[in-house]
């Protein structure tokens, strides 16, 4: 789509206002509105300024001028605005060099796919997320100098069977047991299809929705697959939407990893596969019906497999999910069928376009933009070094021996463990100025500044259980 069709779809759905958004570093979306009377086909090359300091991670106060390039082919008709308003993606560029900048989440992942390209590797990359998420009827939470507290509510909630509620129908979700129940156990399925409406409107192909294995209305809607760029721009409206539909109809919802105890989390489950000239080059006649190079990609995503986590599992919170017990992967191998590797070749279908890898490692609070870029650069590295990924682990590995996981690559136990992993662990990313050093050292100080620091000065309210009487 070029500017002028840009103002012609606006035209066509009476809008009058634009709505401009971008990516932070962190996966968060920015964005302000402009009456379209104000823009013309020269702001789709001249962009409009905003203050870049006041962005996490991004630029200081002295170098604050920024520029946002919307592209017009991202433009879709906001579905939350009374009045019509279309929405439009932004790149962001340096006023004073006009070069793309390196701390844009967006432009990375445009880098790592002409470096892609470069390599000669393949030319293109098909992401499948799987995000995972709760639904909740309310949520509180506070924390200062005189205490701390959260506290979640659900119809749903397993803990909610003994509660007044004015006729209490049962029906509720067992903790782990949210697994495919119909109604009325599963009292999500009309806001699920409202939300698949709403995604589809915007052009996303959704292939399933379904209630998930936790209690308290944990839920899934799988996109399918489409390449890297687009299901990174896709997952945006993805968040965007699912919470704004819940919003409306009185509920809320977290892609926090893990917000219910002692159940299952909220993962990320990613599909990948490299294509070149329109076939598939993941299918062989090795393991599980894959290719060498495919084996020498999974290899480069298990070697790389700690620093990758610092990035598609980004928050505290993740590693609360990153336990063994609650199908979360923390064995860092491949297997065919085994959801207890971190990486898993799906056996559903024997299409040789069908054959890839999915990484389950990762949670919905990752930024698609980088994570999904990381990934394929670790894919990148393990076929140019032909990386070994090793002997398959085709057993329940929550059944191995502790001297049987000794001898296993685990994933980090924290955040601030997968943190050090990056530091040590990032030419995979530099390769062809994909990602900055700028970008990795502002990502790594924001999260130990912002985040770990204050998690470590406040007590926790279970420590209150452990120590009050000691």
């Amino acid at each position: 789509m070029t500017p002028k069709d840009f103002f012609a779809f606006a035209e066509k759905n009476g809008a009058k206002m634009v709505d401009l958004k971008f990516t932070d570093i962190f996966g968060t979306w920015q964005h302000c509105s402009y009456p379209i009377s104000t823009w013309d086909e020269g702001t789709f090359e001249d962009g409009v300024g905003f203050d870049g300091s006041s962005i996490r991670g991004w630029q200081t106060i002295d170098s604050s001028d920024m520029l946002a390039v919307p592209d017009p082919a991202s433009v879709k008709l906001d579905p939350f605005f009374k009045s019509p308003t279309v929405s439009v993606l932004a790149d962001i560029v340096d006023p004073i060099t006009k070069e793309d900048y390196n701390k844009d989440p967006r432009n990375v992942a445009k880098k790592g796919l002409a470096y892609l390209q470069q390599t000669g590797i393949a030319d293109s990359c098909f992401i499948g997320p799987e995000p995972e998420f709760f639904i909740f009827d309310d949520v509180r939470y506070l924390s200062n100098q005189r205490g701390a507290m959260y506290e979640i509510d659900s119809s749903e909630a397993a803990w909610n069977t003994g509660r007044s509620e004015e006729g209490n129908l049962g029906h509720k979700v067992g903790y782990k047991g949210g697994y495919f129940p119909v109604a009325p156990t599963d009292t999500y399925g009309d806001l699920r299809a409202e939300m698949v409406d709403e995604l589809q409107k915007v052009g996303i192909v959704v292939e399933a929705h379904h209630h998930e294995v936790a209690t308290a209305g944990q839920c899934e809607i799988d996109m399918e697959f489409s390449p890297l760029l687009q299901m990174a721009d896709q997952f945006m409206w993805y968040k965007y939407i699912i919470k704004n539909v819940a919003k409306r109809n009185g509920k809320t919802v977290t892609f926090m990893p893990k917000p219910v105890f002692d159940d299952n989390g909220s993962g990320m489950h990613t599909h990948i596969s490299l294509w070149k000239d329109g076939n598939t080059l993941m299918a062989g006649d090795g393991y599980a019906g894959l290719s060498e190079l495919a084996l020498h990609a999974i290899g480069g995503i298990l070697k790389h497999g700690r620093a990758l986590i610092a990035l598609s599992n980004p928050t505290a919170n993740s590693f609360h999910r990153l336990v063994p017990g609650f199908e979360a992967p923390v064995t860092l191998a491949m297997s065919q069928r085994n959801r207890s590797a971190s990486c898993r070749i799906p056996m559903y279908s024997g299409s040789p376009k069908a054959k890839r890898v999915e990484f389950r490692c990762p949670d919905p609070t990752a930024n698609g933009y980088l994570s999904f870029t990381a990934l394929m650069m670790a894919m990148i590295d393990g076929v140019q070094n032909k990386i070994d990924p090793g002997e398959p682990l085709d057993r329940d590995i929550y059944d191995m021996t502790p001297e049987e996981l000794a001898e296993t690559n685990v994933a980090p136990k924290s955040l601030d463990e997968a943190l050090v992993a990056l530091e040590e662990d990032s030419a995979f990313l530099t390769a062809g100025d994909v990602f900055s050093e700028d970008l990795i050292k502002a990502f790594i100080k924001f999260k130990r500044t912002e985040e770990l620091d204050p998690i470590r000065l406040r007590p926790h309210p279970y420590e209150f259980d452990l120590y009050y009487n000691a």
